[in-house]
Formats: structure tokens, C-alpha cells, sequence
């Protein structure tokens, strides 16, 4: 299991946490997501085999937040 801290911008709100959670906690190979709205990072927990930190960061991207 690898886990990875992602800074994100956009973040504003609950409705942001609850999307970003949902978005990346759905995708095959994540086992854990933690968003952090006040310090504005996301950290996932997944299985480098089955997921890659791209295919994580565009998911975030797709829901309109920006992966610094």
C-alpha cells in the first residue's frame, strides 16, 4: 500500500471534501482518501499496482480543483 499527500487549490467548502472523497475513493485500487480542507491537501491511500498518482491527480482535476 502506498499513500501520497496531495496539495489542492479550490477547496472551499464540505460539498468539495464530499466530492473529491467520493470521485477518488471510487476509483479500483484506493482504499483510503483524507481531505484536509484547512491545511488544502488530499491524502490517498491505493495499490501502486492497480493505480497510478496521475490517473489520482486528473480525478481531483475532473472535479474542478486544481493539484499543485
Amino acid at each position: 500500500m502506498e499513500k501520497t499527500v496531495l496539495n489542492v487549490e479550490g477547496m472551499s467548502c464540505n460539498h468539495c471534501v464530499n466530492s473529491i472523497q467520493k470521485a477518488v475513493g471510487a476509483l479500483e485500487g484506493v482504499s483510503k482518501v483524507d481531505v484536509d480542507l484547512a491545511g488544502k491537501t488530499v491524502s490517498v491511500e491505493y495499490e501502486k499496482e492497480k493505480i497510478t498518482v496521475e490517473t489520482i491527480k486528473e480525478t481531483i482535476d475532473d472535479q474542478g480543483y486544481e493539484v499543485k
